[in-house]
């Protein structure tokens, strides 16, 4: 019998089917009452899913990562999916095929690594073109910036999403370099590399993709900041003398100002012409991103908007016809 994917699920279908666990939570309802809230996912998206009635101990032995196998319902819920559990347990992965459960992606990591590199080692300043170089030459640090999402949910959130987000800043940046004269376009361009590299160690994206300890403690923008200066003495011995520290001193505060407010987690506001110009920038392609992801992946083909997006306090018009 063939699989049933999540963007083939259909409010009222019934599901019997395996999915990996994404992330579980025992939550309480209004009455005081434990009930399990599971978000399952396979290669094509992710559903929630609820096992009412249930203690800590009869769902203990369920752990993100997991294999599991899942009877129950489609609903539609305020304009959602979600699957109302009667049935949820774990599977071994034996006869499993794997690839049924890891993201789809149609990023080419390897002609976006090409690009980086290209664009990046054309810089025309000594000390940042070299500052580039120490984290191109990581083969490490590049293999995990390949596969890693820039996000959890929305924004770019699959692997490679990183990559694709970074190359995009990059590309839009040499488009527009002659439109602002004033803005430095090599120090954004550092910028745009630099912005997000601490989320190879924020997230976890092996398996599922979530938050590691010292992503949730620290967070990227300040992680980015303390890779920067770990590669430092590296260029200056390439350099053969110090880097430059008010060069230094811009880098960082692109990174620690890019979310642009206080509200969104930046310690920092932009207060430079590149660091207001890099928040932009990276906040329209993300939010670009975000938008179109919602409209492909809405399984509601019939409907000219998307659900109501709870974040952002609104639908998304999908178009009418």
């Amino acid at each position: 019998m063939p699989r049933v994917f999540v963007n083939q699920l259909a409010d009222g279908s019934p599901v019997d089917e395996v999915f990996l666990l994404a992330d579980r939570q025992l939550r309480a309802n209004r009455h005081a009452e434990s009930y399990l809230l599971a978000q399952l996912r396979d290669k094509t998206g992710q559903v929630s899913g609820l096992l009412w009635n249930v203690s800590e101990s009869s769902v203990q032995q369920l752990q993100v990562g997991d294999y599991v196998k899942v009877k129950g319902k489609v609903q539609l819920f305020q304009g959602n999916l979600q699957l109302i559990m009667n049935r949820i347990e774990k599977v071994p992965a034996e006869g499993l095929a794997v690839a049924d459960f890891q993201q789809e992606t149609s990023v080419n990591s390897e002609r976006l690594l090409t690009r980086v590199k290209e664009i990046l080692l054309s810089i025309n300043d000594a000390p940042l073109r070299t500052l580039m170089s120490c984290f191109l030459d990581d083969d490490e640090f590049m293999a995990l910036l390949a596969k890693a999402p820039a996000g959890i949910r929305l924004h770019h959130a699959y692997a490679g999403g990183l990559l694709e987000h970074i190359v995009n800043l990059l590309e839009t940046i040499t488009r527009i370099a002659d439109l602002y004269p004033k803005v430095d376009s090599r120090l954004l361009l550092a910028g745009a590399f630099l912005h997000d590299i601490g989320k190879v160690r924020e997230l976890e994206f092996d398996a599922v993709f979530g938050y590691s300890d010292e992503g949730q403690l620290i967070g990227h923008l300040v992680q980015g900041v303390e890779m920067v200066n770990e590669r430092i003495p590296e260029a200056e011995r390439r350099l053969g003398c110090e880097f430059p520290k008010e060069t230094l001193l811009r880098v960082k505060h692109m990174l620690l100002s890019h979310h642009g407010a206080y509200e969104f987690g930046s310690p920092k506001l932009p207060m430079t012409p590149e660091a207001i110009a890099l928040h932009h920038l990276d906040n329209l392609d993300a939010k670009v991103n975000e938008y179109t992801t919602l409209i492909s992946s809405d399984p509601n083909s019939q409907s000219a908007w998307t659900p109501y997006q709870a974040t952002m306090q609104r639908k998304i018009y999908k178009g009418g016809g």
